[in-house]
């Protein structure tokens, strides 16, 4: 099983210091955060894609870029890619070109996205929000198989046998669907036997098992091997030298991150009950000790049939960049070798 990290670049905020952090300092750290992962033996780190102003992560191949630079061994990917929001053309490119600078390191999870703020921007309709992802997928799949395009749709112009370029140092450059709990989403994976990456941001892990035999389901059904229905999870989660100092130093960021974005959405307010009720050995939330995060990595990848990669979401709590640094530290030297030993 991999073991990684995903990050929006949210950390702009220090609760240990109450003070902000400019986005220039942002960057350096998050890139330092990288560096750290790959000298630790973290098999992959991912950055998002949003367009608001709490993330700095709106061009992640830009970030990818930089940290590609700076690393040897560790994969990197996007956790997503805005599909449904972007030119296929574009965003094939960018990443094969990624793919080149690293020398083979570079994946992609693609998406329709958690936020709207892109199909405004980019100019969308956002009620055709299901059919741009499947449509700009449908392409992305054909770039990816074929250097000369015949290709037509209806919501971006024709490809008439244009050949498009660089192409990837991988062959298939490897892309993941990142899905939340959508059923047809599920099984769309599962027929184009694509690895899929499940974002459980809290309640009870067990529960997406159904989704997950369902893209499973429709694997087989499509004739796809077992080893290509590889499923991921994206979940919250920090880890500490004891549970307390992870529950503490977690929860103030999160309940704050949480409380805002529910304002948009109408959820309740978080409360830290709400909060230690999905970090027991059956919640969805990563926050613990390194012995008792691998043993509920291990007790999710059992309910869900079997994981083939973590990734945790540290930022969006306001750590420190010192804390995030020693969570990294943690999860390379002490969790991901728990893991790989009883997987």
């Amino acid at each position: 099983m991999e073991i990684g990290i995903d990050s929006f670049v949210s950390a702009l905020f220090d609760n240990d210091s109450g003070k902000p952090i400019s986005p220039a300092e942002a960057m350096k750290q998050i890139l330092e955060r990288i560096e750290l992962a790959d000298e630790v033996g973290l098999d992959i780190f991912g950055i998002g894609e949003h367009h608001r102003k709490e993330f700095l992560d709106s061009a992640p191949t830009v970030i990818l870029a930089a940290a590609a630079a700076r690393t040897k061994r560790i994969r990197l990917t996007s956790a997503v890619t805005v599909l449904s929001a972007a030119d296929p053309v574009r965003v094939f490119q960018n990443f094969a070109t990624l793919d080149l600078v690293s020398e083979g390191r570079i994946e992609m999870v693609v998406g329709r996205g958690s936020f709207i703020e892109a199909f405004p921007l980019f100019g969308y309709n956002l009620q055709d929000y299901d059919d741009l992802f499947a449509e700009k997928l449908e392409l992305l799949l054909t770039l990816r198989e074929e250097e000369f395009v015949h290709w037509s749709g209806k919501y971006r112009p024709a490809l008439t046998g244009q050949g498009v370029y660089p192409r990837p140092l991988q062959s298939p450059l490897p892309i993941w669907i990142g899905v939340g709990g959508t059923p047809t989403s599920f099984a769309r994976a599962g027929l184009l036997g694509l690895p899929l990456m499940v974002a459980i941001i809290g309640g009870e892990t067990h529960r997406f098992a159904p989704l997950v035999e369902l893209y499973r389901e429709a694997g087989r059904k499509a004739g796809h091997p077992p080893e290509r229905l590889k499923v991921g999870l994206h979940s919250l989660g920090y880890v500490a030298e004891t549970r307390q100092q992870a529950l503490d130093g977690f929860f103030l960021g999160y309940a704050k991150s949480f409380t805002d974005i529910g304002k948009e959405r109408g959820w309740s307010a978080v409360t830290r009950e709400t909060f230690e009720a999905q970090t027991t050995p059956l919640g969805a939330i990563l926050v613990g000790d390194a012995e008792e995060v691998a043993e509920r990595i291990l007790r999710h990848s059992k309910a869900l049939g079997g994981l083939s990669r973590v990734t945790f979401q540290m930022d969006i709590a306001s750590l420190s960049h010192a804390k995030l640094m020693r969570a990294i530290e943690l999860l390379g030297t002490r969790v991901a070798p728990l893991i790989r030993a009883n997987a």
